[in-house]
């Protein structure tokens, strides 16, 4: 979702940075640049970097939640019958960047929901400082992670929610892409 964002926000004029973890995807467009980051402090460090200097972020996807407090270099070997591994909460890219965000830049988040998927999705909308906050659901055939089509909702800061039917992400891109236009005020 994130590359058919970049490539759509390219094709429309704009620079972009795309900070991705490992991905096969590939960018085409010549006004993207890429930075390829491996672990989530790497991503965050990026983010953090990048944003000030731009006109916003689009976050398309989170790190994962929770780290490794005491991750290993080697193969762990099936020595117990049990296996204990204890998660620290990983940096929150998406709030820390909410935090720093001036008003003349635009912030859009996603939300992957499978509980009171609205709810959370505006929750996060007014926590993380978004404008936008677009909600996909892994309740919803054909959507989110492994295919390519997507069905999303997206909720803006002025209280506007626009649901949309299934499509392929590069129409879901230029539905956001044309929402992120519409409620620019910043």
């Amino acid at each position: 979702m994130g590359f058919s964002i970049a490539e759509k926000l390219a094709e429309e004029g704009a620079l972009v940075t795309v900070i991705s973890g490992p991905s096969a995807c590939q960018t085409i467009h010549p006004n993207i640049n890429r930075i390829n980051v491996i672990s989530a402090q790497e991503m965050y460090d990026a983010a953090l970097e990048n944003f000030p200097d731009s006109d916003g972020a689009i976050m398309t996807a989170a790190v994962a939640d929770f780290t490794p407090l005491n991750p290993v270099d080697a193969k762990v070997k099936r020595e117990k019958s049990n296996y204990t591994i204890e998660l620290t909460p990983t940096k929150d890219i998406a709030a820390s960047i909410g935090s720093i965000k001036s008003d003349n830049q635009f912030l859009v988040g996603f939300a992957l929901e499978t509980n009171n998927e609205e709810q959370n999705a505006q929750l996060k909308l007014e926590k993380k400082n978004l404008d936008l906050i677009v909600l996909n659901s892994l309740n919803d055939s054909g959507a989110g992670f492994q295919h390519d089509t997507n069905k999303i909702t997206i909720f803006s800061r002025k209280g506007d929610v626009k649901r949309f039917d299934l499509k392929p992400k590069s129409e879901v891109a230029k539905d956001i892409v044309d929402e992120l236009i519409l409620n620019q005020n910043y």
